[in-house]
């Protein structure tokens, strides 16, 4: 039973994640040959306000 576990930052859409987790499951599909419904995605999620990169909350960084 594959799991795929994947940190973001929150702020997707809901359909970006359903394909994300769409995406994901078809490449462990093809590369490992496990069946997709044997295939666990776990998508966590964190407030922008609560990570940070080089010392700077994500929060207070500029948009790119």
């Amino acid at each position: 039973m594959p799991e795929v576990i994947v940190y973001l930052l929150e702020g997707r859409t809901l359909e970006d994640k359903r394909a994300l987790v769409k995406d994901l499951t078809a490449a462990v599909v093809k590369n490992i040959g496990a069946p997709a419904e044997a295939v666990t995605v776990s998508l966590v999620e964190t407030a922008k306000t609560s990570k940070g990169k080089g010392g700077v909350l994500f929060s207070d960084m500029k948009p790119r």
